[in-house]
């Protein structure tokens, strides 16, 4: 006869008091294991912009995880086609602007990554359209490409490049901000995440954390004045540098609560996840 797993199992029992602290406390606390691990990642890796490079590459590794799952499950289901069309259009932009104005790794990142989303979206809207639960992937793509357009017009970077790249540039960090919200209130709608699915958001939730870091370490590094740096935009041009922070800030935030959740339901062994009424 086989035996329970223990909840005496230090980490269960770590959550289990989390849990049962008050808001506040919760908040201390993960503020506090957030500048702990910033400092470690400050000591650990000297060159920041690598942070991107992995950040990229951990979204690459998500998308060969759905990938994995739209091939041998033959089902989309959990997945939203709308969060991958989001996708798509802020990589795409990047990809134009990364050929414009930097050429490098991360344009092959960015290239390959378009390609796989764009396989997805393929699969999802043809070969597997019968498994698509269009019903609980609810919110209007409008919601989020609107004001990232309209937040671009008016506050993006100044550099050398004409400024239609310049605004296109600043409207792929907005939109990327928020592309993972119609997977979040899908999820939401279900109230269980697949596996795959899962995995798939948590990578998001790992590469987003690292981009955030990129840009926390460089204020850390230079001082407040780094966010001056680079701004443009009409009357707005000192805004550019904190609305980078910001959008990476929300980026992060967004998922943060789903990767508690995802945690939590691996150390349980939990196969599937079921989420509160918010996350």
């Amino acid at each position: 006869m086989g035996r329970r797993r223990s909840s005496r199992n230090p980490v269960n029992v770590l959550f289990s008091w989390v849990r049962k602290q008050s808001i506040k406390v919760n908040i201390f606390l993960g503020v506090t294991t957030v500048v702990a691990i910033l400092l470690f990642l400050r000591l650990l890796v000297r060159d920041h912009n690598h942070f991107f490079v992995a950040s990229e590459a951990i979204h690459v590794v998500g998308i060969m995880i759905l990938a994995y799952k739209l091939l041998t499950l033959k089902t989309c289901s959990g997945l939203s086609l709308k969060s991958q069309e989001l996708t798509a259009i802020f990589l795409a932009a990047r990809l134009v602007c990364s050929f414009a104005m930097e050429n490098d790794i991360h344009t092959v990142l960015d290239g390959a990554t378009l390609i796989s989303t764009l396989w997805i979206i393929y699969m999802m809207r043809f070969k597997l359209k019968s498994t698509y639960i269009k019903e609980l992937d609810s919110m209007p793509l409008y919601y989020t490409v609107v004001p990232a357009t309209l937040l671009a017009v008016f506050v993006h970077p100044h550099t050398r490049h004409s400024i239609l790249y310049r605004i296109i540039w600043a409207f792929c960090v907005y939109l990327e901000s928020v592309s993972v919200l119609p997977q979040l209130r899908l999820m939401q709608n279900a109230k269980m995440v697949e596996p795959f699915t899962a995995h798939y958001v948590f990578a998001l939730g790992v590469a987003r954390f690292l981009g955030c870091a990129h840009w926390i370490l460089r204020v850390i590094e230079y001082g407040p004045a780094y966010l001056l740096l680079a701004g443009s935009g009409y009357y707005f041009w000192y805004l550019w540098g904190p609305m980078v922070v910001i959008a990476e800030i929300v980026q992060t935030a967004i998922l943060a609560d789903f990767c508690y959740y995802y945690v939590k339901s691996v150390i349980d062994g939990q196969l599937l996840m079921r989420l509160p009424s918010m996350v």
